[in-house]
């Protein structure tokens, strides 16, 4: 019963028979009101996984669309409510006022005037998003999390390109990509599209990216080759266009998320008050949403960081424009408001000066634009406030903008704060683990030594330990290895043959696997048994000695062997396992590292156990986020202390990776020309 009913949506989603187009294709109808996106991403992904390919775009779509609309209703009641007739909120009791009197005349006024607008904001969102109004349609914070990454264009690629809708899927996937660059699965996918015959350039479109960036980008582009007069109408519309994305911004900081939000930080750290400890717990949230907001516009999509001084730059280039084509009156307006960021900004001044004394007579009413004169009075007011509660309610705030003025700043606050800004990351040293010396001397396991500290390595949190396995138990899983190749099992990587590279021949082996092949017999149980108790000894080793926080679980176990394939080895310009961090994407170009999927995120520690010494290469090297200087280079014999003994060493660590590109060819043969031995390693 209970799986006919988890069917049955999917089923109720079905086209019609005769139906002329997929309802994932047609057009959505305008008029009607946007169900949950939350509920309906998650009936998407639940077509999704089924395979009902239409039901699932025509899902997807309607929550990016519910979403939106979510976003739309509320900048637009918020601005109606705001514009009411006595709307506005009474003005704060003046110094001369007692206490008794603020307090009888002021208090009701502001609680009066705050019913009213959530009796506006209510019954405006009600008209425009149907009964529940934005209540109804609230997104928790992993669902932000997943469309702001763009997450649902990447099923929909998958989705329209089952449905042979191949223009769609393009513009599906390029609308993904710009968002994730790093995301290798779908760099591979971009390059499928482009050798399709049925896309054409044009369907790789961005569906989502503000249309300020494009405007943006295309006067900045204009401007390189001289062409003020173009560049004007473009460089006017990318700011017209970001102040309208702020506001956009900031509408959705008023919303039941941040509320949410506030209500989770109060939780974590047990904090409780009455009426005016809430309402206050709460403003200072929405406050410190608004002030984030410039800096999410100026944030390309895929970008980590925000354009520095994005506003205050796109006025420069205004009152240059306007100057080089003559328009004095707009390049003054323009240079008065880059002043309003940065008053004692010397080219700014300097500049005004000049249009002055070229326009001649002053001419009255020339002022900043009213537009980022509005901007600038009212971020400062919230800055005002947020300085406030940072000063006597504890509160927490980094001020996004570099352009506020110091006496905005309560003294108290202000050295604290300049040391903040001034500390950069490698300030904080993680805590250095104890020295060789110390460790010589302490028993981790019985017969375990250690070799190479993380000093000694050139980094933190690396260690290599020997004597963890005896050669009797290295000669177990040798043979467990071995038997398992012979009988064609392979685990891991889908079992690949060369996951890696051509090159080598690659064969694994997991507990369970080792496990299911013992049971039938295929290979000992006793190789089975120790495979799963090596792996709960480099568990408790690797907990001993980088003593975490938290405990630690195993992840994933595999028994590899790697060998060099003959006749391959020639001229190899490879690595035999290439450079990475388990738990992030790499990004060398960018020399930062994704904490996302495909990337185990969720793993802390990496180890190797080596069970033999007979062969060449197998060194192990660390190299800067760039992928390509290495920081340490460290030889397997150096790992292998003892090469008479098959004894293991176990090398825990977040980023190893073999051989590097500068030493790779002249170790890949020995002197005859045959390649090396087998590597075990578990």
């Amino acid at each position: 019963m209970f799986r006919l009913l988890q069917w049955l949506p999917l089923l109720l989603l079905l086209p019609p028979p005769g139906s002329p187009e997929p309802p994932g294709l047609a057009p959505l109808s305008a008029g009607a009101p946007p169900q949950a996106p939350d509920l309906l991403y998650a009936d998407g992904l639940r077509a999704y996984a089924a395979g009902a390919w239409a039901p699932a775009v025509a899902l997807l779509r309607e929550a990016l669309r519910s979403r939106a609309a979510l976003g739309r209703a509320r900048l637009d009641c918020g601005a109606r409510c705001a514009a009411e007739p006595g709307a506005a909120l009474p003005a704060s009791p003046g110094p001369d006022s007692g206490p008794g009197a603020a307090r009888g005349a002021w208090e009701p006024l502001l609680l009066r005037a705050a019913l009213r607008r959530a009796e506006c904001l209510t019954q405006c969102g009600a008209r425009r998003l149907g009964p529940g109004g934005a209540a109804r349609l609230r997104v928790g914070s992993a669902l932000q999390d997943a469309f702001r990454r763009r997450e649902p264009y990447n099923y929909l690629q998958r989705a329209y390109y089952q449905l042979k809708k191949l223009d769609l899927a393009a513009a599906a996937a390029h609308t993904f990509f710009v968002a994730n660059p790093t995301h290798l699965q779908m760099r591979e996918d971009m390059a499928k599209y482009r050798r399709m015959s049925g896309v054409r350039p044009q369907s790789f479109r961005d569906l989502e990216t503000p249309p300020y960036w494009a405007a943006y980008d295309t006067g900045l582009e204009l401007l390189g080759h001289q062409e003020a007069a173009l560049a004007l109408p473009w460089l006017e519309e990318a700011l017209q266009e970001s102040l309208a994305q702020v506001e956009s911004c900031r509408a959705g900081c008023e919303g039941p998320e941040e509320q949410q939000k506030a209500e989770e930080e109060a939780e974590g750290t047990g904090s409780s008050g009455g009426l005016y400890e809430a309402i206050a717990g709460h403003w200072i949230g929405v406050l410190r949403c608004r002030q984030r907001c410039v800096g999410d516009t100026a944030t390309r999509p895929g970008r980590s960081f925000p354009v520095p001084d994005f506003l205050p730059s796109q006025l420069r280039r205004l009152h240059e424009a306007h100057a080089q084509v003559g328009n004095l009156s707009q390049a003054v307006e323009n240079v008065l408001s880059v002043l309003l960021f940065y008053p004692e900004d010397e080219a700014a001044r300097k500049a005004l000066d000049q249009y002055q004394a070229q326009l001649g007579e002053p001419r009255p009413g020339l002022g900043p634009r009213e537009d980022i004169q509005r901007f600038v009075l009212r971020s400062l007011g919230e800055k005002r406030q947020l300085y406030y509660a940072m000063e006597h309610l504890g509160a927490s705030f980094k001020d996004p903008d570099p352009w506020t003025p110091a006496a905005f700043i309560p003294e108290a606050l202000r050295e604290k704060l300049r040391e903040d800004r001034e500390k950069t990351p490698w300030d904080r040293e993680p805590p250095q683990p104890k020295p060789l010396t110390h460790w010589k001397d302490v028993l981790l396991l019985e017969g375990v030594t250690l070799t190479q500290d993380a000093r000694q390595l050139n980094g933190s949190e690396r260690a290599v330990l020997d004597g963890l396995l005896t050669p009797a138990e290295c000669g177990v899983l040798l043979q467990l290895a071995k038997d398992a190749a012979e009988s064609g099992a392979r685990s891991g990587y889908q079992g690949r043959r060369s996951p890696h590279t051509p090159h080598e021949r690659f064969e694994g082996l997991t507990v369970l696997k080792a496990a299911q092949l013992a049971r039938a017999g295929v290979v000992g149980s006793q190789g089975a048994q120790l495979l799963l108790e090596v792996s709960e000894r480099v568990r408790s080793l690797t907990q001993a000695y980088f003593s975490p926080d938290r405990p630690l679980h195993l992840s994933f176990t595999h028994l590899v062997c790697r060998s060099a394939i003959e006749g391959e080895q020639a001229q190899r310009m490879d690595l035999s396992h290439p450079v990475h961090a388990d738990n992030c994407v790499l990004d060398p170009d960018t020399g930062e590292c994704w904490r996302e999927p495909p990337a185990y995120t969720y793993r802390d520690y990496s180890g190797l156990l080596y069970l033999n010494d007979d062969f060449q290469g197998g060194h192990l090297f660390f190299t800067e986020p760039n992928a390509l200087t290495v920081t340490e280079w460290t030889e397997a014999k150096e790992l292998l202390q003892e090469p008479e003994k098959e004894e293991g060493e176990g090398m825990p660590s977040r980023d190893p990776a073999p051989e590097p590109p500068s030493h790779r060819l002249q170790r890949v043969q020995d002197k005859a020309g045959k390649p090396p031995r087998v590597r075990e390693e578990l």
